[in-house]
């Protein structure tokens, strides 16, 4: 094993620092932009707690929840937890590399992409399950460096305990530690494998996730449905170059020879030989999500603990401190002028001039139309003025009309809008068809619909009379399908709408 070395006052105070300094630099720009479309989808899960819905597990629900509940329509304080978050994978990024061997410089290398690789930046802006997942991937990374220096088999239980609380943030954890124990099995690590411990975590484990599991298979597993619903109509088609090509520039270019190394130095050094089990989980883990056809960002957790092995790599090879220098302060201005990608750093019209001028735009994962702006800056902007819009109309009809009109929508975006920000003007709760929208069902409408979204010719069929009452005004930086949304009156259902809801079913 090698041994950490000795920490000076300043290096023990170098981690904290960087930690604290990641989560004020989220924290400083919370509130640009303004509320993501799944944080408001999220927000109205959270409004209506339960063990699973259809398209997540339940922890991200309980997170918005936590979030509203503290800091109300703050949009600062519902950013709060990603900020500590993406805090707390730079703490244990640099907790990783120190277990490696590495010193001050290593920490500081390595945290370096770990708090502003373009997708860590906007993991730990917005409250998605997103933003915890590489903090818990590292999290049992950690735990299971910690199992194989000490030998100390109840950490298994840990790791199960860490483990069945990643499943219930996102599925994708299931992945991760399978690949860790098949990883364990190609090295003497595999020893460690034959304990009581191990079947213990399991259990646990499987005891978090199981109120989850129970409920997927209660509603038909829905998640199943979504995921392929997901490959045929929505996600762009798999190309294994996009897939390796994603890697590199989610992560930012610049950190590649440092994870590249780190991968590296975890499957062939004799330094780091005990924990070869890390390099091989990455391996068998990229081979599953090609297998799958994945996104290409599926695989980013899995980062922080090839750059801390690759940072202690670095600092051997780099004694110098003008070397160190040389690294270190290129490599802060390289990831800082890529910042502005993904952490809303600068004025939308400025971000706009600045992404032409640099000449580089984000993957699209979706087939949709874009606009001048990537799909995850698009969808932060336009809900309030929807939300006005739609409260514009329904406040001009008659009081008696106006207390039976139920609003639907076509996404829950959309209908995580009206809910969350539609209550300071009148508006009753949003309907629609997407997602778990779905099963919180059509409620007891039997008045006029005010439609957000959708064709004139899709209402006519089952409305008795139907107008075109507004539309939300135009606006360049929402997404295409966004814009100019036309706002129907539907007065006069032809057929009840609790019989026409499973026709608006729709899991993507």
């Amino acid at each position: 094993m090698h041994p950490e070395p000795p920490r000076s006052p300043l290096h023990a105070w170098l981690l904290p620092g960087l930690a604290l300094a990641t989560a004020a630099l989220h924290l400083l720009f919370a509130h640009r932009y303004g509320y993501f479309r799944d944080e408001l989808y999220f927000i109205a899960c959270g409004q209506r707690l339960d063990w699973g819905y259809v398209d997540q597990p339940p922890f991200i629900a309980a997170a918005a929840r936590l979030a509203t509940t503290l800091f109300g329509h703050s949009l600062t304080g519902l950013r709060v937890l990603p900020a500590l978050a993406s805090a707390g994978l730079v703490a244990l990024t640099g907790h990783l590399t120190r277990r490696f061997g590495g010193g001050g410089f290593a920490v500081a290398l390595a945290a370096l992409p770990a708090a502003l690789a373009p997708l860590f930046l906007f993991q730990g802006h917005t409250l998605t399950m997103n933003a915890f997942e590489p903090l818990l991937w590292t999290g049992c990374a950690a735990l299971l460096v910690h199992l194989v220096r000490t030998e100390q088999l109840r950490l298994w239980l840990a790791l199960g305990a860490l483990a069945g609380v990643g499943m219930l943030n996102k599925y994708s954890m299931a992945f991760f530690t399978v690949c860790l124990v098949l990883g364990m099995l190609l090295t003497p690590a595999r020893r460690l494998l034959a304990s009581r411990w191990l079947v213990l975590g399991v259990l646990l484990a499987t005891a978090l996730v199981l109120p989850n599991l129970l409920w997927q298979h209660g509603h038909g597993w829905p998640m199943l449905e979504l995921l392929r619903n997901g490959q045929l109509y929505k996600n762009t088609p798999f190309k294994l170059g996009d897939f390796v090509r994603g890697q590199f520039l989610l992560m930012n270019p610049l950190s590649a020879p440092l994870w590249l190394t780190g991968l590296g130095v975890l499957l062939f050094s004799p330094t780091l030989r005990p924990y070869r089990a890390l390099g091989f989980a990455y391996v068998l883990l990229f081979g599953l999500l090609v297998f799958l056809r994945a996104k290409d960002y599926y695989l980013a957790p899995a980062y922080p603990m090839l750059l801390a092995a690759g940072a202690v790599q670095a600092e051997r090879l780099l004694q110098r401190p003008v070397a160190r220098a040389a690294v270190l302060v290129p490599g802060l201005v390289g990831f800082a002028a890529l910042a502005p990608l993904t952490l809303p750093v600068l004025p939308v019209d400025t971000f706009i001039s600045w992404q032409r001028t640099l000449g580089i735009a984000p993957a699209q994962h979706e087939r949709h139309e874009y606009g001048v702006l990537p799909q995850h800056y698009a969808d932060q902007h336009g809900w309030e003025e929807l939300v006005a819009s739609v409260a514009e109309v329904y406040q001009r009809l008659p009081p008696e009309q106006r207390a039976r009109t139920t609003l639907f929508a076509q996404n829950y975006g959309e209908a995580g809008a009206l809910d969350w920000l539609g209550a300071a003007h009148g508006l009753p709760p949003a309907r629609s068809g997407h997602n778990h929208y779905f099963l919180w069902g059509p409620g007891d409408a039997d008045g006029p619909l005010l439609v957000v979204g959708g064709e004139l010719e899709e209402l006519q069929p089952v409305c008795a009379h139907v107008e075109l009452a507004a539309r939300v005004p135009p606006n360049p930086y929402v997404m295409p399908y966004e814009n100019n949304l036309p706002i129907y009156l539907c007065s006069e259902l032809k057929v009840p709408l609790a019989t026409l809801w499973p026709s608006v079913k729709h899991y993507e």
